[in-house]
């Protein structure tokens, strides 16, 4: 067996032993994880470097961020006249709530690139919402969850201009053309958004989740005098990533040089929450008195559940530094494609490893580090190359940071709905299943697509 993969059931077997066996909790499990891999590798001299590449990750302080924004919006109920405005017009629709979620996270995430930075920005209101309406908190971080994931699978996202370019090195730059393949990822999102879609009907049946009476859904002409100012929050996070994804090609880059544009991003990602914290605070400046002390105390209330999930996330992006130092992932791509399997045996292998792999190393690092191999690995096989590169993102972006136990769009959503872990990871991993079942008849060619060439 080669060393990545004994290294990868080490990792696996180190958390399953902390957080089933003795029941501590997960951050310790991922602590004690990191501190196994050290060992291991004997990696124990560039320990530092993992852990400060961390300190120094913008996304990790955005979700933080956002985990803290999130106390703010529950502890001064600011989101609630937002969450009346919703009420008001998906009220009546059985589980609407829930398909407000997967359509705000699926476009959210088109446009920021980051599938545990969406579930934090756009979890602060949906998740709320959600709950609100009658689901249960661990089924509402769940949507939200398999909602923003597979905003990476939706044009813009960088991940698919990164795809593309799988094809172009392996085919040269005119046999495809970008309109093409952006066509076949909208084909391919749309059918995802419908499994979404069905799973949030068949869970509003399971759980017996009702439309509200009548009686209780609020008029919306009332509900948007009350709370117009709330619903601006949605804008508030929204508008800078929509701004940053539509300008930054053209307009950014032009004055501030790519690097430029790219630190902007950062910026966006980093300094939204803390805008949108400061405008909540400001509307309801009225209703309560708003100081150091009164923002201490909102906070305080909030760390039992920000602190275990940014201590989980912080030390799962220490293993994933670590292994991307050793190659894990390369010399595990490198392995699949000398054993010479067929199209099915293939189309069920691929989408599985690179759902273990989605916990430990991001979508786009898995595209270019196993993209060249996957595409033509299967292509070998007798699958449309220009299809399996669509796939791509589904099965690299999508799946990333979705499957247990190193689930940190999980943990994010967590963080948000206060939801237990047990019955939280039971619920994730129907998601992970029927999206790996949908991108396994994708990659035999079961289901027909608007757009393949």
């Amino acid at each position: 067996m080669p060393i990545e993969l004994v290294y990868l059931a080490a990792l696996l077997i180190t958390i399953c032993i902390f957080f089933i066996v003795l029941k501590r909790p997960i951050y310790e499990g991922m602590l004690a994880g990191f501190i196994v891999m050290l060992a291991m590798t004997n990696q124990w001299s560039h320990a530092w470097e993992f852990v400060y590449k961390t300190s120094t990750n913008t996304l990790f302080y955005a979700i933080v961020a956002f985990m803290v924004v999130a106390q703010i919006f529950t502890g001064t109920k600011v989101i609630d006249a937002c969450v009346e405005v919703v009420l008001s017009i998906f009220g009546r629709i059985k589980g609407g709530t829930g398909y407000v979620a997967l359509l705000v996270s699926s476009f959210m995430g088109a446009l920021s690139g980051s599938a545990a930075g969406n579930v934090a920005a756009t979890g602060v209101f949906t998740i709320p919402s959600m709950k609100q309406s009658g689901f249960p908190d661990y089924l509402a971080s769940n949507i939200c969850m398999a909602s923003s994931t597979m905003g990476n699978m939706i044009p813009p996202s960088g991940i698919i201009v990164a795809s593309f370019g799988i094809l172009t090195t392996l085919y040269g730059d005119e046999k495809y053309a970008m309109s093409q393949f952006w066509l076949l990822m909208w084909g391919i999102s749309l059918w995802f958004i419908i499994q979404r879609a069905l799973t949030i009907f068949f869970f509003c049946k399971y759980h017996k989740i009702q439309a509200l009476p009548a009686s209780q859904v609020p008029k919306f002409g009332d509900a948007m005098r009350r709370g117009w100012r709330s619903m601006m929050i949605p804008v508030v996070i929204l508008l800078p990533f929509l701004l940053d994804a539509l300008l930054k090609d053209n307009f950014f880059t032009s004055r501030l040089t790519s690097a430029g544009a790219s630190a902007l991003s950062g910026c966006v990602l980093l300094f939204t929450p803390g805008i949108a914290a400061v405008y909540a605070l400001f509307i309801i400046r009225r209703n309560m008195k708003v100081g150091p002390k009164q923002i201490a105390a909102l906070l305080q209330k909030g760390t039992k559940s920000i602190v275990p999930v940014a201590a989980t996330i912080f030390f799962a992006y220490c293993i994933s530094n670590l292994f991307e130092s050793l190659n894990v992932g390369a010399n595990i791509g490198a392995m699949i494609s000398g054993w010479g399997l067929g199209l099915v045996p293939l189309a069920l292998i691929i989408p599985l490893f690179t759902a273990v792999l989605g916990m430990i190393l991001p979508g786009s690092s898995q595209v270019a580090i196993f993209g060249t191999a996957i595409v033509s690995v299967m292509a070998a096989a007798g699958a449309n190359p220009f299809l399996v590169a669509g796939l791509l993102p589904v099965i690299c972006g999508a799946m990333e940071g979705m499957t247990p136990p190193l689930a940190l769009c999980m943990y994010t959503a967590m963080g948000i709905s206060g939801s237990a872990m047990k019955e939280t990871t039971q619920n994730c991993i129907i998601w992970c299943v029927l999206h790996y079942l949908l991108s396994v008849l994708f990659l035999i060619g079961i289901i027909p697509t608007l757009w393949v060439v």
